[in-house]
């Protein structure tokens, strides 16, 4: 199954002082999906931002807020993200013991569910919750901050997961890929089996409406 490819920059990148600005020039550079980096301190060793910023995009925007939740009890945070305005609400695997619920709570709230794995964590462990999730997400970065090198070890763990997934029946299955995703890496991202990709300084260096048309054109090559 083709599935659409997606460019999701990532909002950690942006000047939260001109944060509006920045979101404009996004939309203005048919950015699909805007993603936003939720860091409580605990699970990762950052904070960003939480749902009042939230509720702030859905006042500037339309496009879909994709909200990756690096929070310990991510349960307790899933229904104010909600209806903050997440349309997208991914987990981290690591941190949630009964991952099945999890998911049905966030679908419950009309959203999109994600499953996120970090980069050492075994690919395996996403297998049987998989049919309950609308998208996958594997960190190419250990997560908790921006700028960090892309760990190729993505490719492998990428292909093994869009193979479990075409050959059970999954192939509606999205895989997003967050961590170190440039212009030069994107179109490999992309084969080895991602079609959502989030970049943050990869989009945020230099023009950024220029740097999405650039990567798009990268991506469909």
């Amino acid at each position: 199954m083709s599935l659409p490819i997606l460019l999701a920059p990532s909002l950690l990148s942006a000047d939260f002082m001109n944060l509006e600005r920045d979101v404009k020039t996004l939309e203005s550079g048919n950015a699909d999906v805007l993603h936003v980096d939720v860091m409580d301190g605990h699970f990762v060793p950052n904070i960003t931002i939480g749902p009042p910023v939230v509720a702030a995009l859905r006042r500037i925007t339309d496009l879909p807020l994709d909200c990756h939740l690096m929070i310990e009890k991510p349960d307790d945070f899933i229904p104010t993200f909600a209806e903050a305005g997440a349309d997208w609400i991914s987990i981290h695997q690591e941190t949630s013991p009964h991952l099945h619920r999890s998911l049905a709570l966030i679908r419950s709230f009309g959203k999109k569910a994600g499953i996120v794995l970090n980069p050492v964590t075994p690919i395996e462990f996403c297998f049987d919750a998989a049919e309950y999730a609308d998208y996958i997400l594997l960190m190419s970065v250990n997560p908790g901050f921006g700028g960090q090198k892309f760990i190729a070890s993505f490719y492998r763990r990428a292909e093994k997961l869009r193979s479990f997934l075409d050959n059970n029946g999954l192939g509606k299955v999205e895989i997003e890929v967050d961590g170190g995703i440039k212009i030069e890496n994107a179109l490999d991202a992309v084969r080895a089996g991602a079609n959502i990709l989030v970049s943050g300084s990869g989009i945020f260096s230099g023009d950024v409406a220029e740097n999405l048309h650039t990567m798009r054109r990268a991506v469909n090559a």
